[in-house]
């Protein structure tokens, strides 16, 4: 694992016990400009994971709480009349930070959640004609309940798609959660966390993420990954182009984690699931037969020859 990111992820598992895949995948997010929708049960930290994230970071870091009632004007700001000038003045959203974690966003109404589109993609807040750019890094971290649906409202695709990577950080192992216990019986437990970089250090490690090689056969075993979903009776919508970008972006800041300057077919394997899972919708054969899109994809991938199979054939 590269130095530098080790120090990251040593310092967030002061707060986070066993969960170091689950934060590995946040931090390659990150290094690659990414959004992360972690769709898990309440408890799980979650939270705790995105905090400790932000304070290992010194990053500026904004929770907002997603309701029915929450307005767009809550998140990206809004401008109001300054009595003295009589000039409009525009007063931040939730949105104006380095890590926004939008909890429960399949909460918040259609409005509401489309105001984070113009966030996600383009980096920007544009309020009564006028632009505000975010810091960078900027990173979206959004969670839902998969089992709880009373009054909540289904992501659309299009919002989907603004996701790098959809996790889900599962249970803790037993020994694990035999810890967890025990470090709560500290009040002080989870605000332990200092910061080991900078903003700009990330910014610096973006950078490098971004140099990494990714040779034609690798870039040729991705496409044909994503064009397996689109021929696939198991799948009535396969991944879009933006997927095989999404794909390309995840498997470098992945191989760059890894301590590695170039891509693997194994990097590509390692992030597939999380990337393109969100990205498809399954036909009726691929329910009944895989019931999940993660399961389809993992079916498809051992119909795609990698290219290091393809060069022992």
């Amino acid at each position: 694992m590269n130095q530098k990111v080790s120090v990251l992820v040593e310092n967030i598992e002061k707060v986070i016990v066993g969960k170091t895949d689950s934060i590995v995948r946040i931090i390659t997010a990150m290094l690659c400009g990414g959004h992360v929708l972690i769709e898990d049960v309440p408890g799980v930290g979650k939270t705790q994971l995105v905090s400790a994230l932000a304070r290992s970071v010194d990053g500026r870091f904004n929770r907002i709480q997603l309701t029915p009632d929450v307005m767009p004007s809550d998140i990206v700001g809004f401008s109001m009349v300054d009595t003295q000038t009589h000039d409009l003045v525009y007063k931040e959203g939730a949105a104006m930070c380095n890590f926004l974690l939008a909890d429960e966003i399949n909460r918040a109404s259609p409005k509401s959640q489309s105001s984070l589109l113009e966030v996600m993609e383009e980096r920007q807040i544009t309020v009564d004609g006028t632009t505000h750019v975010l810091p960078r890094p900027f990173m979206v971290l959004a969670t839902q309940n998969p089992v709880e649906t009373y009054g909540t409202y289904h992501l659309p695709e299009a919002q989907m798609d603004r996701f790098l990577m959809k996790i889900s950080m599962g249970y803790p192992s037993y020994e694990s959660e035999l810890d967890i216990m025990s470090r709560a019986e500290n009040h002080e437990y989870g605000k332990n966390v200092e910061p080991v970089m900078t903003l700009d250090d990330i910014t610096d490690l973006m950078n490098f993420a971004e140099q990494v090689q990714a040779a034609p056969n690798v870039r040729r075993y991705i496409l044909s990954l994503v064009t397996a979903t689109r021929n696939s009776d198991l799948v009535k919508l396969g991944v879009s182009p933006r997927g095989s970008i999404a794909l390309l972006r995840a498997a470098k800041a992945y191989a760059f984690v890894m301590g590695r300057g170039f891509v693997t077919p194994d990097d590509v394997k390692a992030v597939m699931t999380d990337v393109l899972s969100h990205r498809l919708m399954l036909s009726p054969k691929g329910k009944s037969a895989f019931g999940d899109e993660r399961a389809v994809l993992e079916n498809i991938a051992l119909t795609v020859k990698s290219p290091d199979e393809i060069a022992q054939s």
